[in-house]
């Protein structure tokens, strides 16, 4: 059974992090699009299905991906970087944003912490934000620093001052971060996603996660508390109004250079 916003309706975050493509940008199309570029520059063929898979999944692991499932594993690296290309162009030429998203972010601006956390590269997510007139809402911006398939991350109850690698979606890492720069125990924030990857990375960082978007096919939502099919949907905007204001100094607009750590 899909779980409605009843299940959150008596609670409201202290900080709220949302995922970038797919749930504030429509960015997901531009994926399906360079993944289609890069499969025929190279002269091959989108497996079956291949789009299901590789949503949410970090662009790296998708060029390996794309490599191993069209048998050619020598291409990795060169459609990792061909991937990369074509979506940022297609984002330059056509950023859109999903139904709902400006609005959502407007209402909470000043009112709570908001971050995104993302398993893109740093400058597609600035430059997607940037264009949507987006990016002054958002304090951080958090996304992978480690390798994909790198284990090594934050560690419990480390002090030092080296930097630490954050892993992709689905680690925990992301989220764990931007829960931390906005100054909230996780279990107070709110994650938003429109992915099964996203939402057990969020939930594994321990915080209540907001699925969007289409149900998957299969109609299982993982770990969401609740799913809603668009953030426009009348129920959710008057749930975001409803929050009260939030007294961390963190809930003041602005962004802290990068913010990925």
């Amino acid at each position: 059974m899909t779980p409605s916003l009843r299940t959150l309706s008596n609670w409201s975050p202290e900080a709220v992090v949302f995922d970038c493509d797919g749930t504030l940008m429509d960015t997901e199309r531009h994926w399906q699009d360079a993944r289609t570029r890069a499969f025929r520059e190279f002269g091959l063929l989108p497996p079956p299905g291949f789009a299901d898979r590789a949503k949410g999944v970090h662009y790296a692991d998708c060029g390996r991906l794309m490599a191993e499932e069209t048998n050619k594993p020598e291409l990795a690296a060169d459609l990792t970087a061909a991937l990369l290309a074509h979506f940022l162009s297609l984002v330059a030429e056509d950023p859109l944003t999903m139904p709902g998203a400006c609005e959502t972010v407007r209402l909470l601006s000043g009112r709570l912490p908001l971050a995104v956390a993302s398993n893109c590269p740093l400058e597609v997510v600035e430059e997607s934000l940037g264009r949507a007139g987006l990016r002054r809402h958002f304090r951080h911006i958090v996304v992978p620093t480690a390798p994909p398939g790198d284990a090594t991350g934050p560690g419990p109850g480390r002090d030092d001052e080296r930097p630490q690698a954050v892993r992709p979606k689905p680690w925990p890492d992301v989220y764990a971060t931007a829960a931390r720069l906005c100054g909230v125990r996780p279990g107070t924030a709110l994650a938003v996603e429109d992915s099964l990857t996203g939402v057990e990375s969020a939930w594994r960082a321990g915080l209540r996660v907001l699925g969007v978007g289409p149900l998957p096919d299969d109609g299982n939502t993982g770990r969401a508390d609740a799913w809603v099919t668009a953030l426009d949907r009348p129920e959710v905007l008057e749930w975001v109004r409803d929050w009260p204001r939030a007294s961390s100094p963190d809930a003041g607009q602005g962004h802290a250079p990068h913010g990925s750590l």
